[in-house]
């Protein structure tokens, strides 16, 4: 398949800011596409050469891309470079760099899906001595033959900012669209939710149809996406809703899925990254306590005071995310423990479509708890007074509230429903408790703020539409540091128009492609005639908004976009609001 074909219709994606178009505009593509190159172009389209799982990143960074781009036109790496800070975007300067080049290649060969995905594959692996330059030998063979279109797609790839505005689940709808038919949808998102993979999803149904789905199952080394949790108000509400069910500490720390077998243990986050080497203290704990040849279990790594046993805040953990260098000290400096909750596979037995409860005790057997691996605290119970009190106990030590499990829920990957309710402190009052937003645009600093963001504009998402509808322009809890810095931060997702995941009123001065998630409080939720989450469910032209939101100081590094909190989940807040607030 050439190239060419490939970037044609990423022009039109890109032009569009309607989701379904967007999706007609991929399957139409996935029907050009050969079978054998499809997850390719699947893993191409996601901006990547592989699963995240995997860890292999292609990431060049731009400074080196500026290096090829100089060597591949002819221009100076500081005409490049100029050109880059003018227009902020290395794919639009290579596709300028490219149309202008003062050198000609001998030769002109068009460009295969093969040819882009084979050199890129290789810069990704390569490493080692020698390992740059083989990388920018890889890259300037790709740009010799590429138009400018072209290169301007090629150069977002390999420094990881594609600026298509295609989701995950945009390409879920379009491959079931092209191989199977939108009713079957739910069982492409589940292979996907189960194998972490859409290339692998999108060639079984692509030289098998749907019977190749039925291949897609748990696998060692593989993680599969969490399992997520709805919210209520009272315990009186969910106990009633679940009978006797388990509660768990709801522990404020950090999500792991542990992959324990013959090539030893993998750590993963719940952004399916591999975290192994940044938790060596886990890995010797989880060496010492599982007693099985093989297994995935899951937990939460929470940091714990080792002088009062309390735990400490989020913060602390997340200090020792991403870190490369100097693993030891802080792992001394900041320890942690994970705590199970549950387990998945055991030798090579699927165990998610077993009850809770069965799942619960062969975590016991399979485990014996030491220093760093211990067992998340529960209770079984239809008792609201002894719910009550277990709910005090769990704050009394630091932990964020409790999580609701029934006892016969299976676990469905990747899903959020009332089979895990999860409860915090203080529910019932107006928004006492804080939801998790996403940043999609911000207003320019007036006054003291002059010359960085004044207010950032937030949204929550909606899941039925993929989409991130606005329910804030977010301004206070910010520091004088953290202002200072927003421009800088933001800048990787900062996108000349309103990407077409977003839903909004509002026209700030700088959009951003849904992806930075922030802790945020807010007196109460009211409806609004400019926000556009809710829009209609309350009353004609008006959507919820958070009146006075702060800034905690929390960056929910840990979720993504998809993670936030939902549109469904602040009507749940206002619906409880208004109910408080009956006479």
């Amino acid at each position: 398949m050439l190239y060419t074909k490939v970037v044609e219709a990423y022009e039109k994606i890109e032009a569009t800011t309607k989701r379904l178009e967007m999706t007609d505009l991929l399957t139409q593509l996935f029907k050009q596409t050969p079978k054998d190159e499809i997850d390719r172009l699947v893993y191409l389209t996601q901006g990547k050469v592989h699963p995240d799982y995997m860890g292999i990143e292609l990431g060049l960074a731009e400074k080196l891309v500026i290096r090829v781009l100089a060597q591949a036109t002819g221009l100076s790496e500081d005409e490049v470079t100029a050109l880059w800070k003018k227009k902020g975007d290395l794919g639009l300067v290579a596709q300028d760099a490219i149309a202008a080049r003062r050198q000609k290649p001998l030769e002109s060969k068009p460009l295969t899906l093969a040819k882009v995905y084979e050199n890129l594959d290789e810069i990704a692996r390569s490493g080692g001595a020698g390992s740059q330059e083989r990388k920018i030998t890889l890259l300037a063979d790709l740009l010799a033959f590429a138009t400018p279109v072209e290169a301007k797609y090629i150069v977002r790839t390999v420094v990881g900012k594609m600026r298509l505005g295609v989701a995950d689940m945009t390409i879920v709808d379009a491959l079931a669209a092209t191989f199977a038919t939108k009713q079957d949808r739910a069982a492409v998102e589940r292979a996907y939710n189960v194998s972490s993979d859409l290339g692998e999803v999108a060639r079984l149904l692509a030289s098998e149809g749907l019977a190749g789905l039925k291949k897609v199952g748990l696998k060692l080394y593989r993680p599969i996406r969490a399992m997520l949790c709805e919210r209520m108000e009272t315990l009186e509400e969910i106990l009633k809703r679940l009978g006797k069910c388990a509660l768990e500490y709801k522990y404020d720390g950090l999500r792991v899925q542990a992959h324990i077998g013959p090539k030893g243990i993998k750590l993963f986050s719940r952004h399916l990254e591999e975290i192994t080497d940044q938790f060596p203290d886990l890995v010797d704990g989880l060496k010492g306590a599982f007693r099985r040849g093989a297994g995935i279990v899951e937990g939460e790594a929470v940091p714990v005071d080792p002088n009062t046993g309390e735990f400490l805040p989020f913060q602390t953990v997340s200090r020792r995310r991403g870190r490369k260098y100097d693993v030891e000290v802080m792992m001394k400096e900041y320890p942690v423990s994970l705590f199970l909750f549950d387990c998945l596979l055991e030798e090579d037995e699927d165990l998610t479509g077993r009850p809770y409860v069965e799942r619960r005790a062969r975590l016991h057997k399979a485990l014996k708890e030491n220093e760093r691996v211990r067992f998340a605290t529960y209770r079984d119970t239809d008792d609201v007074k002894e719910a009550e009190a277990f709910f005090d106990t769990a704050l009394q030590i630091g932990g964020e509230g409790l999580v609701a499990k029934a006892l016969n829920s299976t676990y469905e990957a990747g899903a959020r429903g009332y089979q895990w309710i999860k409860f915090k402190r203080d529910y019932a009052a107006a928004m006492s408790d804080t939801v998790d937003l996403v940043v999609v645009g911000a207003f320019a600093g007036r006054g003291k703020r002059a010359g960085t963001y004044g207010a950032l504009l937030m949204a929550a998402y909606d899941k039925d539409d993929d989409v991130f509808r606005t329910v804030c322009k977010l301004g206070s809890g910010f520091d004088d540091a953290t202002l200072e810095a927003l421009p800088k931060r933001l800048a990787p997702h900062r996108r000349d128009r309103k990407p077409a995941r977003v839903d909004s009123k509002l026209e700030p001065d700088v959009w951003f492609e849904p992806a930075v998630v922030l802790e945020v409080l807010g007196a109460e939720i009211t409806l609004s005639p400019v926000h556009t989450a809710g829009q209609d469910l309350v009353r004609p032209g008006a959507g919820f908004a958070i009146r006075f939101p702060r800034f905690t100081g929390k960056w929910r590094e840990d979720k993504g976009p998809e993670d936030a909190t939902t549109v469904q989940e602040i009507r749940e807040m206002y619906d409880r609001q208004k109910k408080v607030a009956k006479p």
